[in-house]
């Protein structure tokens, strides 16, 4: 037989996957791994999908999804970020956010070139790249800057070929942000050197203290380089709802819509009726699940301290990103052991990047209670191991 496609078969899988493979197994384990909110999709936002199902709203929408829904992430965006984008032109509906990242990557790489990604960072970008004829350049950020992005890294990994930055910010796994003015000089290389810039801002919403989200396409000169990606799943607790979107200058949007049309024909319409709810009146129901995150984060925060666990303050998203090299093992060898002496599961933090290794990734989308049964499980280990 003729062989298979050598990118896909060079492939690593998810080194978050095998984790969760084996909890499956145990049912008195506790998994601190999976990146879902343990809320449940609000009832208001539920009963428009639901609605929309018993109206026989079933059938394919435009291939750039409801003008409703375009419009209203488009006020809504301008209105908390200060992104103005043309709901016919410039904002596609996507399945999910990550399918926004595929189209931004695969209508703009061309075979060779470049993408900087600065690790550690959300598991598909390396692959999507590849995926897409580029060549992925990981950029590995450091613990003292509290993972955050300096325009001198930056600068020192651009070169001729370099086309792309990705920007994940609030980031997973580390829940490192950046502020307004730590992007403005990264915007500024990003117009010095010709960059286009894939700002994922996924969780956007999930901001803890007096900082609140900055969006680079936001800064002068930024709004015809970047493509910004966000969706439902965090926010507003809809991750099986499969809902993100993209937003782009018109010559890439047009061009992400033709790939789209091609793969998709168009995100699922029941889900963008339960969307328009969410955007048009979700935003109280943000401000409740972003309280009992920031609980949750303090609290995790605490413990850490109190077990000599390293941990800079994460300041969005919902992860923790401890340091455990104090401990003598590699990160894998942590969530290992830990995972088969006190069934508790993390991910460490090397399937995020080489630079990831010595930490591990901890999820505080669960209820308190989980996360101090999971404390006290963690606890043990390294007073066990210490």
């Amino acid at each position: 037989m003729k062989p298979l496609n050598q990118t896909v078969l060079d492939m690593k899988p998810s080194g978050i996957r095998k984790f969760f493979d084996i909890v499956s197994e145990m049912p008195e384990a506790i998994s601190l791994g999976v990146g879902e909110p343990d809320f449940d999709t609000p009832w208001h936002i539920s009963d428009e999908g639901i609605y929309a199902l018993e109206k026989g709203k079933t059938f394919y929408t435009s291939n750039s999804g409801l003008l409703e829904l375009r419009k209203a992430i488009g006020e809504w965006y301008a209105r908390k970020y200060g992104v103005k984008k043309d709901p016919v032109h410039e904002i596609l509906i996507t399945v999910g956010g990550s399918e926004g990242i595929d189209l931004a990557l695969r209508a703009l790489l061309q075979p060779g070139d470049e993408v900087i990604i600065p690790e550690p960072s959300y598991v598909s970008y390396v692959p999507c790249v590849a995926l897409a004829g580029g060549v992925p350049i990981t950029l590995p950020l450091k613990n003292e800057n509290n993972f955050k992005l300096t325009p001198e890294e930056l600068e020192g990994a651009i070169t001729e070929k370099t086309k792309v930055l990705i920007l994940s910010f609030p980031n997973n796994p580390t829940g490192a942000i950046m502020t307004r003015e730590e992007l403005k000089p990264i915007a500024e290389l990003a117009i010095k050197h010709d960059l286009y810039v894939i700002s994922d801002e996924i969780y956007s919403e999930l901001t803890y203290g007096d900082e609140p989200h900055a969006s680079i396409a936001a800064l002068p000169g930024m709004e015809e380089r970047t493509i910004v990606i966000n969706g439902f799943s965090k926010a507003y607790a809809m991750t099986g709802w499969r809902l993100g979107y993209a937003m782009a200058p018109e010559v890439i949007a047009k061009e992400m819509t033709k790939i789209h049309q091609f793969c998709i024909m168009c995100a699922p319409t029941n889900s963008q009726y339960a969307a328009i709810e969410a955007v048009k009146h979700g935003d109280k129901d943000i401000a409740r699940m972003r309280e009992s995150y920031d609980m949750r984060r303090r609290f995790l925060l605490k413990q850490f301290e109190i077990m000599g666990l390293p941990c800079f303050e994460p300041k969005g998203a919902f992860y923790t990103f401890p340091c455990i090299q104090s401990l003598g093992m590699t990160s894998d060898e942590f969530a290992t052991r830990l995972l088969r002496e006190e069934e508790l599961a993390v991910v460490p933090g090397s399937a995020f990047g080489d630079c990831g290794e010595g930490f591990i990734r901890i999820s505080y989308a669960y209820s308190i209670d989980e996360l101090r049964e999971a404390m006290d499980r963690m606890g043990r280990f390294i007073q066990k191991h210490r």
